[in-house]
């Protein structure tokens, strides 16, 4: 169990790493998965008149509407016995496969509020929001994967508790709490340097990894692993 929890934590916090930063690249600064990250932009462009808005006004409801049926899926896989993991994961990787196909079919794209930036972009969002319905449907009880804000601010914390002999029960649950976090946030920190390089060295070519990270992960789990307990 441990060991599956790692693996799937850091492959999934690789994914949300590379694809806000391959996307933030692409798209002319739109947050993919720190969808509220758009608001502070927005805020500048309309300040400065630069172009974007209406991508980043447009990415909450698209993330809103990815999560909503994520959950949709999550209730009707669970409806058959079987946990929502694996289905989500694919349809995560369906979703940049599509982001990948169109951002080739359509590039360059030089304006980033012209309709085929919105419509690849759009992709990308959704498939963010997919993730970030698993960490609340099927992960729940790992860390976050898409955005590390908080993660940085528990680890900063415990690393200070239990060097300074202040962590309760002689730091036992600071340690596993960093022994959770560490790994999500260095992989995390990987995916964005991956994806940021990858993008301008291959374009949207690049985001074929994220996709086969997603594939190696729902291979691994396995339905056998995934199939969720009677009763």
């Amino acid at each position: 169990m441990l060991e599956r929890d790692v693996l799937t934590g850091v492959s999934m916090a690789f994914v949300g790493g590379f694809v806000d930063a391959a996307g933030f690249i692409a798209l002319a600064g739109l947050f993919t998965s720190h969808v509220t990250g758009n608001f502070v932009l927005i805020g500048e462009q309309l300040a400065t008149g630069a172009g974007g808005v209406v991508a980043k006004l447009l990415a909450l409801p698209v993330f809103v509407l990815a999560v909503g049926g994520a959950r949709l899926v999550a209730l009707a896989t669970e409806r058959r016995g079987i946990a929502p993991m694996r289905p989500l994961l694919l349809l995560e990787a369906l979703l940049l496969l599509a982001f990948l196909l169109s951002g080739m079919a359509l590039s360059p794209l030089r304006l980033p509020d012209s309709v085929a930036a919105i419509f690849v972009g759009m992709f990308a969002v959704a498939a963010m929001g997919v993730q970030n319905a698993i960490g609340r449907l099927a992960i729940a009880h790992l860390v976050a994967t898409t955005v590390m804000t908080v993660n940085v601010a528990q680890a900063t914390i415990d690393t200070l508790d239990i060097w300074l002999g202040a962590a309760p029960d002689h730091g036992r649950p600071s340690r596993a709490r960093l022994w959770r976090m560490a790994p999500a946030i260095g992989s995390f920190a990987l995916g964005a340097l991956t994806g940021a390089f990858g993008f301008v060295l291959y374009a949207f070519a690049c985001v074929a990894i994220p996709i086969l990270v997603l594939l190696v992960l729902f291979a691994l789990l396995g339905a056998g692993l995934e199939r969720k307990k009677p009763g």
